[in-house]
């Protein structure tokens, strides 16, 4: 169990921290052993359902992460010390999750780690695009520069994610109530229907029959069903944390019509920043492209960037290398490139590639927001008509029947 603590040395000093023990009577008697005078110490991990409901009501939102990482590029570059900055944050945050996190942090960069592997042990706060761009900052002595493009790239995200946020929430609500008025029509109002139609001897559509058949099974085994539909999703959530359905579900997604060219264009703007930063660091253009694959956030793209490093090292121009990845990146991107190699001005070129592919991804978000509701309701409409249409035609067919006899 992990407990947090606040106590005072002998010296005064005020000390926050964590401490991990069987309980809480153990935890005290490590800080005791420490010669910590202790003022307050809670536990911080819940097990179970509890803590799963922790976590949802403590969640880190993009909006928390962004702001924190604004101060914290800030402060880098106020050339404020990288534990003072930490200090700082642990006070300015609001969020109780993430500023137990930067408390971590901070103990972890006091105790003499480097700041990016103290953010890759907070898996849950810190992605590992996150955590591998500031290892790359690391590398080239420019913390600062990778936070402030980590806070320009994580408030593009919040900002997409929000517009289509918003415009799903129309169709979300609509969706929802057509899904309760199908489960009540067809366990309740089609049964009924159906026994009017054997009593009378009339012929029931096909589509009705369908809905009827399909109401009694969920009325009769709803629980059934939903625990098939719980284990379902939780066995395919789970293999898609492993490396094999992580590299599945991104060659899926890059293969999805409406989404393929989005992804592309995001993942290329995402390479072309971080390798710029690289490279302006003074990052080996090899090294920088296998630095660059462990942050892009795709497996398929990982495996270009590092085929394409190899390449390098044989002695082929990362212009030439890209070209023959059509597939995934556009003629353009090799076209700025090669200018960039014959001028000398790769870095320059590689920020205008990074700028312009951002742009292309606010434009497709644009058009994909204004289409989404209009398609979803088109769908809706068709499923709503179907489902009167379920029980008007066999009604007007039973009152023929009727009126024959």
């Amino acid at each position: 169990m992990k407990f947090r603590y606040q106590a005072r040395t002998q010296g005064g000093e005020l000390q926050v921290g964590f401490v991990e023990a069987p309980n809480k009577k153990t935890a005290i008697g490590i800080l005791a052993s420490h010669n910590l005078f202790i003022l307050s110490i809670t536990e911080t991990e819940r097990r179970g359902l509890e803590s799963q409901l922790y976590a949802l009501l403590n969640r880190i939102k993009g909006k928390d992460l962004m702001i924190f990482t604004r101060q914290f590029s800030t402060l880098l570059s106020a050339r404020v010390p990288l534990e003072d900055a930490l200090r700082t944050l642990i006070k300015q945050t609001r969020n109780p999750i993430l500023q137990e996190a930067v408390i971590s942090v901070s103990d972890d960069v006091s105790s003499g780690l480097s700041l990016s592997q103290a953010m890759g042990k907070q898996t849950g706060i810190f992605s590992e695009f996150y955590a591998n761009m500031i290892a790359a900052g690391e590398v080239t002595g420019r913390v600062e520069e990778v936070m402030g493009f980590l806070a320009d790239y994580i408030e593009r995200s919040v900002t997409l994610a929000g517009r289509v946020r918003n415009a799903l929430i129309y169709p979300v609500i609509m969706v929802l109530l057509f899904v309760v008025v199908g489960v009540i029509m067809g366990t309740m109002v089609l049964p009924q229907l159906g026994a009017v139609f054997v009593q009378a001897g009339a012929q029931m559509p096909t589509i009705t029959g369908w809905l009827i058949v399909g109401g009694q099974l969920m009325a009769k085994w709803w629980w059934i069903i939903l625990l098939a539909l719980s284990v379902f999703v939780v066995s395919i959530l789970d293999y898609l944390r492993t490396p094999e359905g992580h590299t599945v579900y991104d060659e899926f997604v890059l293969r999805i019509p409406v989404f393929s060219n989005l992804l592309k264009e995001m993942y290329v703007a995402r390479f072309a920043e971080s390798l710029a930063v690289l490279i302006r660091g003074g990052v080996p253009i090899a090294q920088a492209l296998e630095v660059t694959a462990r942050t892009i956030g795709s497996r398929v793209y990982e495996e270009i960037l590092l085929r394409t490093a190899d390449s390098l090292r044989k002695g082929e121009l990362l212009s030439q290398a890209l070209f023959r990845e059509y597939k995934y990146f556009p003629q353009l991107v090799g076209q700025m490139i090669a200018v960039g190699e014959s001028t000398g001005r790769l870095e320059d070129l590689l920020l205008r590639v990074g700028t312009f592919y951002n742009r292309e991804v606010d434009d497709a978000v644009d058009t994909l927001v204004e289409a989404i509701q209009p398609l979803i309701m088109i769908i809706i409409g068709g499923l709503v008509g179907l489902l009167f249409a379920s029980i008007l035609i066999p009604i007007y067919s039973l009152v023929s029947v009727i009126g024959q006899q």
